[in-house]
């Protein structure tokens, strides 16, 4: 398995050097203990309370590639502190890394109450997709019972849903608008048929749609 070694101390004093060395140095010895490949060595002198923290979006880079498999820090509190700590274990969960420790000599063991957060986070992003995909859904069931095609002048229905387009479909907008659709219902059926577009521009692109019309009519 393939590990970082990610290291980092709160301050930038001269001092701190030493400690991010042997914060290092044990970890090092973690990996060769567990048998793991270390693949780079992250240091970072910033505040665990900050989440912008180049170091940390290396490693997440890293992982979502697929370059690591496995985390290895002294202690959970090197890898952040407070919400940041939460959200940061919540992304590496959900990447399916391992993170391993010093202080444990391996996996690393949560408090019970973060583990809690950690649970409760999941089952909110889990209803949280729920309802995004009844929303598109209910969006999708009610436009075609007003009588729209979603085959009709749609280009590329082949591709990946989600899969950013190029392209707006006016007609499809002003076909469901002037089925009453609201902007929010227009967006999420869009949405659902492939179309990473979001309700301002939905909004926008009919405001100038009636604006062009108004100076064709004069």
């Amino acid at each position: 398995m393939k590990a970082i070694i990610y290291c980092r101390v709160s301050t930038d004093k001269k001092q701190q050097e030493t400690s991010l060395q042997r914060q290092r140095e044990e970890l090092f010895q973690l990996a060769d203990r567990h048998g793991l490949t270390v693949v780079t060595s992250i240091e970072e002198q910033e505040s665990g309370y900050e989440i912008n923290r180049d170091g940390i979006f290396k490693m997440l880079d890293l992982f979502s590639n697929g370059e690591a498999q496995c985390l290895l820090i002294q202690d959970e509190t090197r890898l952040g502190r407070g919400n940041t700590k939460i959200a940061l274990f919540r992304q590496l969960q959900k990447l399916g890394v391992s993170v391993l420790t010093s202080t444990h000599d391996g996996e690393l063991e949560l408090s019970e109450s973060d583990s809690m957060v950690l649970q409760i986070v999941g089952i909110v992003e889990e209803y949280q997709r729920k309802i995004h995909n009844i929303k598109i859904k209910r969006g999708m069931q009610r436009a075609i019972k007003q009588g729209y095609n979603p085959t009709d002048n749609l280009k590329n229905i082949s591709n990946a849903p989600g899969r950013e387009r190029l392209e707006v479909p006016i007609e499809d907008i002003v076909r469901l608008r002037d089925k009453n659709l609201t902007f929010s219902e227009i967006t999420t059926t869009l949405k659902g048929l492939g179309y990473n577009i979001s309700k301002a521009t939905v909004h926008r692109r009919y405001q100038e749609y009636q604006e062009d019309r108004k100076s064709i009519d004069k």
